[in-house]
């Protein structure tokens, strides 16, 4: 009988009574076939080791109860990478394995900052358009094509870097593929180009009050979380996800084509093993080594330029519509190593010790944060917070870097664990609660993977509460959540950085330190040259530390000729001329500064700007660019029904796997009580599977009768 993993979160009394009641009804399940005369190996087909049990009549999640022949799920993905530009095709294949009608629903990551423009729903040889619709409208397309029995595709944004797919109308054996684009800039820091893609939506921290609501319509609400208080769309980030001991599912495959524009002396993919060659004009072609990988960790590819080849501006051009649109990079220049580290500065370090972070990622935070006990210097003041499903500070506020302290601090973390919930709330706020002494810079450092659905609340803290404190995101583990990470560095006025094995923390934590221990160019500013006008993204340009560019989007009606940078380095005054003339032409750039100008509205409801006032803006901006956002859906609908409106369509939910390092019992054993009650949906998902045999059984039984009557 397979292993079955629930949620422990209602431990004692009736707890046990519904597990027992459960064990009691699955024996009782599993018997009855043979007690009837049903040979059970029609139902429950073998499996060759290492593979996960499929076309069967059970599949166990650890996020509690069970999914009944979900469609198996494929994923395709292609970069093409040129300059600072990266095109990316995502293709989902969905494979109904089941005997029903179905329709197939995926949770899945993409990149936070990917502007999503374009989907493509395959049938055989035939290609459906996507078309860019208000989200209301995109979603009422979809329910009428599914009830006439079409195929269909739906395409929607849950968070920045969350999406759902849903298929409707696949057939019994049917695949059926969903393609999707996105246009993206790389990631450039420490004179290192890289590109992550996300692979697994990792398992969510809701905190808050269950919400009561009657009725729950289309595929909005898949998840193993009820919406709370704190996080009213809980249903749709927290997708199910298997039982690890069933192994992994969802394969995936990646080749990226990748032209650097200069000559490399690294190209590394940091967690997957890749196979590489270079074709005659230097460009680089990557493949994974086994062909495909489980979807359970982040993929991500480095590469260095040559030594004095690594740009110092870069500009890639489009006339897109009657407007000139630029995405342009620039390094400010960096200071002497002589001039660094002279500010004291009192540093606060926050680790989540949570259950997601058991195993690999806890190690990989002591790791971190043991190394930067290590660093500070004695002038430096210093505490150490750790949260769970509570909140503890070392000392009762920041002591000075002395020998003692630090030891103190160095045994301490070292006998830090894993385990509970991520009430990340009440460490935040105790952590930028205090201000620095007077001359001394304050740090609030966070080791954390961020798996919390709260962002929104957390964003608008960190805005209300941060005053002159620095915020620096370290995401840990193997699918950190990017949009928090990323956009908490942002409103924090600091940096992100993430660590995703233990054989990073040295390198990546003396990056860090040297952000913190430099002078940053602040106040910065950009003036177009003979009175030119431009809406220039992000409109609060962030303060830049070592190693990190200049990186911003404009959209002009005319071309600008000149531009000049301005800001302060080190307290003094600093500026740079750019000659806009030239530059790569590249499509695709009007999506990127319509993604950046899409992200600057809605950070404004972080500070405090009614969401009614900022829909509007952007609305118009992803219907004109046709990108996906909070309140616009790709929908793609075939033409001619494929269903028999006599035959029922059953809704799958797909399953996600664990991350990899993750802990299930550790993550699903401490999730809040407003998550769900595990035991109750297996003990009805059990029921209902029973009482399905039931009655078939019983109709195999009176269909028997008339032939028992008359002697036959």
């Amino acid at each position: 009988m397979p292993t079955i993993i629930t949620n422990q979160l209602h431990r004692g009394g009736p707890a046990r009574v519904k597990g027992r009641l459960i064990v009691l009804l699955l024996l009782l399940f599993w018997q009855l076939p043979q007690a009837w005369g049903v040979d059970a190996s029609t139902e429950m087909p073998s499996m060759e080791p290492g593979q996960v049990q499929r076309g069967s009549l059970l599949l166990h999640l650890a996020s509690g109860g069970v999914a009944l022949d979900a469609p198996m799920l494929k994923t395709d993905v292609k970069m093409d990478i040129s300059g600072m530009l990266a095109r990316v095709s995502v293709l989902q294949r969905f494979k109904n394995i089941g005997s029903e009608w179905a329709e197939g629903v995926y949770v899945f990551p993409l990149p936070e900052d990917a502007a999503v423009d374009r989907m493509r729903l395959r049938i055989g040889e035939r290609i459906i358009e996507g078309e860019i619709k208000e989200k209301a409208e995109a979603r009422r397309t979809y329910e009428k094509a599914k009830r006439e029995g079409k195929k269909a595709s739906l395409l929607r944004q849950e968070r920045p870097n969350i999406f759902t797919t849903a298929v409707a109308n696949i057939g019994p054996g049917e695949e059926v593929v969903v393609e999707i684009e996105y246009q993206q800039n790389l990631h450039y820091d420490q004179e290192r180009f890289s590109i992550r893609f996300p692979l697994v939506v990792a398992p969510r921290y809701i905190p808050g009050t269950p919400l009561a609501r009657d009725e729950i319509k289309g595929f909005q609400a898949s998840g193993w979380a009820k919406d709370t208080t704190q996080v009213p769309d809980a249903s749709k980030i927290t997708p199910p996800v298997i039982d690890p001991s069933h192994g992994k599912i969802n394969q995936v495959s990646i080749e990226i084509r990748l032209d650097a524009g200069f000559p490399l002396v690294q190209l590394e993919s940091s967690y997957h093993q890749m196979d590489s060659s270079r074709d005659e004009q230097g460009v680089h072609h990557l493949s994974l080594r086994n062909g495909q990988i489980p979807a359970d960790r982040d993929f991500e590819l480095t590469w260095l330029p040559a030594a004095n080849t690594a740009p110092q501006a870069a500009m890639f051009k489009q006339r897109w519509e009657g407007s000139d649109y630029a995405l342009m990079m620039v390094m400010p220049p960096a200071k002497a190593h002589a001039d660094v580290g002279r500010t004291a500065r009192e540093v606060v370090f926050v680790i989540d010790t949570s259950g997601s972070m058991h195993g690999e990622s806890i190690d990989q935070a002591r790791a971190a944060l043991l190394l930067a006990l290590q660093r500070l210097r004695p002038e430096d003041r210093f505490n150490v917070i750790q949260f769970n499903s509570n909140t503890s500070a070392l000392f009762s506020g920041a002591v000075q870097a002395t020998p003692n302290n630090i030891h103190q601090a160095m045994n301490y973390v070292a006998g830090l664990h894993a385990d509970g919930g991520t009430e990340m709330l009440s460490a935040l706020r105790l952590a930028l609660r205090e201000r620095g002494a007077e001359g001394m810079l304050r740090q609030v450092i966070f080791l954390t993977d961020g798996s919390v659905g709260n962002e929104e609340e957390l964003f608008n803290t960190i805005q209300q509460q941060l005053g002159d404190n620095r915020l620096f995101t370290v995401g840990i583990g193997s699918a950190p959540n990017s949009f928090f990470m990323s956009r908490a560095a942002q409103f924090g006025r600091g940096t992100f950085t993430y660590i995703g094995k233990v054989g990073e923390v040295k390198q990546k934590m003396l990056e860090l330190f040297s952000k913190l221990e430099s002078p940053m160019l602040t106040d910065i500013s950009i003036q177009l040259a003979d009175g030119g006008k431009a809406d220039i993204r992000p409109g609060r340009i962030p303060d830049l530390y070592l190693g990190e560019p200049l990186l911003v989007t404009m959209r002009a009606e005319q071309a600008v000729a000149r531009m000049e940078i301005s800001g302060v380095l080190d307290g003094k005054p600093w500026s740079r001329n750019i000659d806009m003339q030239g530059g790569a032409d590249s499509p695709g750039v009007h999506l990127l500064w319509a993604r950046r100008a899409i992200a600057d509205l809605m950070d404004e409801t972080a500070r405090g700007k009614p969401e009614r006032e900022v829909r509007p803006a952007i609305l118009n901006l992803a219907l004109e660019h046709k990108l996906v956002t909070k309140y616009t859906s790709l929908v793609a609908v075939d033409k001619t029904p494929a269903r028999p409106l006599d035959k029922g369509l059953q809704k799958k939910n797909i399953p996600t796997n664990l991350p990899h390092g993750w802990s299930a019992s550790k993550v699903f054993g401490s999730l809040p009580q407003s998550a769900t009650p595990a035991p109750l949906h297996l003990l009805l998902g059990v029921l209902g599977l029973l009482a399905g045999w039931l009655v078939r059984r019983v109709e195999w039984l009176l269909s028997l009768w008339p032939r028992r009557a008359t002697g036959s």
